[in-house]
């Protein structure tokens, strides 16, 4: 049985008492623990102190803001999931409902997807396997298994609410102890493995804002082994907006191939102005697969998953195309 290393334990019942008890202890930040405590057992981190931010109640609510939706970062997965606020954003709904088990949605928040730690075969492994085989480079070591050659970890970005946030462009609020700042989603993560965030440690995510969808669709797909549980080994988001009967914008974004979210701006330019018709979408599907590099690093053959990205781009742009079509 993997137990939890030792630790100070702390509540805090404010943002700010939040900041102030991690410039005070260090440590981490913890919400639903669904990440954190499982990668502790397997000693990925071993903080001296946990901050719980659950009792923090600004962080729990979901409200309209203006023409905005703000959706605190302690929100649990399952509240996101049925709250009537969040009922015009289906790609975001799809994508929560298809994170692991109804328990988990039950603890998990929504910014401990967005902040979800990078994955890997030769990472996400007890102690004891991965000293057998002299670690890696996240954790460790000093070689990325996956890549010996390389001279950076290549572990996966695996959320599934990210490609949507990315694809929406969401915006992200975090407050530290120099103030607070918003950042775009699609501007928060970085290809690398181990610094896989454009964020200070002392940083608290507060809150993601979803912008309105005005004239816009989105859809989502996921591939994993089960119909459940598991983590996507691939999933895409795209969202499209529509003026006068054609695509004025599109973004098309491509999960659990990389270190980061991937948007394909080569995708995006083939479906601008046009009606979304098959051969568009086609286009559009070859186009996102070109880029798309992933790695022997998570479940399937890495091959197939790149053969995957063209099918569910392409099916999530016809299904965009079906719905917009029914609407006129």
């Amino acid at each position: 049985m993997m137990r939890l290393p030792p630790f100070d334990y702390r509540r805090a019942r404010s943002i700010d008492e939040a900041v102030a008890l991690r410039v005070e202890h260090g440590g981490m930040y913890v919400a639903g623990g669904t990440d954190l405590y499982p990668n502790m057992k397997r000693r990925h981190q071993t903080p001296a102190t946990v901050i719980d931010l659950m009792p923090v109640r600004e962080l729990r609510s979901i409200e309209a803001v203006s023409r905005s939706i703000e959706i605190g970062a302690c929100a649990r997965l399952s509240e996101v999931a049925r709250h009537p606020a969040l009922q015009g954003y289906g790609a975001l709904l799809q994508a929560v409902r298809s994170i692991s088990t109804p328990l988990l949605r039950n603890m998990g928040t929504l910014g401990g997807n967005v902040l979800l730690d990078t994955r890997c075969n030769y990472y996400n492994q007890s102690e004891e396997w991965r000293r057998a085989v002299n670690f890696c480079m996240k954790k460790d070591g000093d070689v990325c298994w996956v890549a010996p050659g390389s001279s950076r970890c290549w572990a996966v970005q695996s959320s599934d609410t990210v490609p949507v946030l990315v694809a929406l462009d969401a915006r992200y609020r975090l407050v530290g102890p120099q103030g607070e700042r918003t950042v775009a989603a699609g501007d928060f993560y970085r290809d690398d493995g181990i610094q896989y965030l454009h964020k200070a440690g002392d940083e608290l995510l507060t809150h993601v804002v979803l912008p309105p969808m005005d004239g816009s669709d989105m859809a989502f797909r996921k591939l994993r082994r089960r119909g459940a549980f598991d983590f996507p080994v691939l999933n895409v988001a795209v969202w499209v907006r529509w003026v006068n009967g054609v695509v004025d914008e599109a973004r098309i974004v491509v999960g659990a191939v990389g270190s980061a979210p991937l948007r394909v701006p080569e995708a995006e330019s083939q479906v601008r102005g046009t009606h979304l018709d098959s051969t568009t979408c086609a286009a559009a599907a070859e186009a996102a697969y070109r880029p798309a590099k992933p790695l022997d690093n998570t479940d399937f053959a890495y091959a197939w998953r790149k053969q995957m990205v063209r099918k569910f781009v392409r099916e999530a742009l016809e299904e965009v195309g079906r719905r917009h079509q029914g609407t006129n």
